[in-house]
């Protein structure tokens, strides 16, 4: 009896020893434990959507271009990003109607339209240009705003932010920009310039880089005005006084809704690209020509002069909500018919 149940004993033993060897291994690394090692942080797994992004061959894309490069030298583990170049903002506004791109750097004035065009279906996630609107002229014969009644203006950018712009301005110094001014509206920018080469009395209103653009090729071609400080100027005397905003960074409102992670962590990516690209001029410019924005010399040389910024949160809705004010007090379409309501701006 008493060796049947050693017997019995036994080859529980060895079955028991059976089944532990049936267990999982050790990998080796696990420290002989599942799940995290006591004191070590849990990894924690980011939202690697990847986010199609189109922007503006001017300033918006040159704040863009050290992110254009980390992509393409794997510099965002986690991350995929797309970008794509666009030469005009017409462009633009099918690709986010449509769903073909996720964020798009637009004119400011049309982030608005695009917001009422869509019922809400668009959010502003940050501003990334101010002003960059310069007068220019072979002379000296411009030295203020008023100084421009009789003459005749190249510009470009009818329907979009520098008509608006230069109406306002114009206006609040007295000039009516239908009646005292003559302005000859060119479908792009290097027609304006073609204007300033042929007429050495030429007025042109240009944006950052056109005008450093515009500098190496017309002698003795000058900044006449800055239209950002004139701005500046007329706004000084208001209770709340705004600022000229060129460019935004918008996103579809449902792409925002579904991936909130991912579009932070790629405003805080965006972020350091712009501050790169104002703090390491040289580096940053030749990103620039490398990607074709804009040849590298004139990237060196315009960059401190484009007003790249980010701004974001409330700053950047009050911003943004003051300048879109002035535009529809000039011209409601200019904004798409009437102002955006909160939901327009990203603030957390």
């Amino acid at each position: 009896m008493k060796k049947k149940i050693i017997v019995l004993m036994l080859a529980v033993v060895l079955a028991l020893t059976a089944l532990a060897g049936c267990g999982p291994e050790s990998s080796g690394d696990d420290h002989g434990e599942e799940g995290p090692i006591a004191g070590e942080p849990e990894v924690t797994e980011h939202d690697s959507t990847p986010i199609n992004i189109l922007a503006l061959k001017g300033p918006t894309a040159m704040g863009m271009v050290q992110m254009m490069n980390g992509v393409d030298f794997g510099g965002f583990d986690g991350h995929e990003y797309r970008f794509t170049l666009a030469g005009a903002p017409d462009e633009v506004a099918p690709a986010i109607v449509q769903g073909t791109v996720d964020m798009a750097a637009v004119p400011a004035n049309l982030a608005s339209v695009l917001y009422n065009k869509t019922e809400g279906g668009v959010q502003v996630l940050a501003v990334n240009t101010l002003g960059v609107l310069y007068i220019v002229e072979r002379g000296e014969n411009i030295n203020s705003v008023a100084d421009l009644a009789g003459k005749t203006i190249y510009a470009s950018g009818k329907g979009a932010s520098p008509e608006y712009a230069l109406n306002y301005i114009l206006r609040a110094n007295g000039v009516d920009p239908e009646k005292d001014v003559t302005i000859e509206w060119k479908s792009e920018h290097a027609e304006c310039l073609s204007a300033l080469l042929a007429d050495e009395n030429a007025i042109a209103m240009l944006p950052q880089p056109f005008v450093t653009t515009a500098m190496t090729k017309a002698e003795g071609l000058r900044v006449a005005l800055d239209l950002t400080e004139e701005w500046d100027k007329v706004q000084s005397g208001e209770p709340s006084p705004s600022m000229m905003i060129t460019g935004v960074l918008i996103a579809r409102k449902a792409f925002v809704d579904e991936h909130p992670e991912a579009v932070d962590d790629f405003l805080a990516h965006y972020a350091e690209s712009i501050a790169f690209t104002n703090e390491n001029v040289d580096d940053a410019a030749v990103m620039i020509g490398n990607y074709e924005i804009v040849p590298e010399g004139i990237a060196r040389l315009a960059i401190p002069e484009c007003n790249i910024v980010y701004i974001d949160g409330a700053e950047m809705k009050d911003a943004l909500s003051g300048y879109l004010s002035v535009l529809f007090e000039q011209d409601p379409a200019s904004v798409g018919g009437k102002l955006p309501e909160d939901g327009f701006y990203y603030v957390k």
